[in-house]
């Protein structure tokens, strides 16, 4: 299945076209068009599949950037995996002018923090 046959926005067809991809992966076919329908999906599959446009492209297509609160939260086991997920969302949703922060341990909660806005940057 292509991806302007899953019912997704103008702008991110843009974003998926200009990374070069055209075909949904099984696991976006079989979850994207239930994610939008606004339904809870467990999904497994092999590395480089693309699970993080799976569960991400339904997601960005729900925000809605003119509303300046956090809407969206991905919690993924390792920092390598969050930063991942930060660099794809930000990949597909930039377009929109979504704004995708990553916070894991091992780094400073200050700067995370100033991200987030959360503290005023002094």
């Amino acid at each position: 299945m292509k991806f302007n046959e899953l019912n997704l926005s103008a702008d991110l067809l843009a974003e998926i076209e200009k990374a070069g991809f055209v075909e949904a992966s099984p696991i976006q076919e079989q979850t994207i068009p239930l994610a939008l329908e606004g339904k809870d999906v467990i999904g497994q599959a092999q590395t480089g599949t693309g699970k993080t446009a799976a569960f991400g492209l339904p997601t960005l297509e729900k925000i809605r950037t003119e509303e300046a609160t956090i809407q969206a939260l991905v919690i993924a086991p390792t920092r390598e995996l969050a930063v991942q997920s930060q660099e794809e969302l930000f990949r597909f949703g930039r377009s929109k002018g979504v704004k995708v922060r990553s916070v894991y341990g091992g780094s400073s909660i200050e700067n995370k923090l100033r991200l987030l806005n959360l503290v005023p940057i002094s």
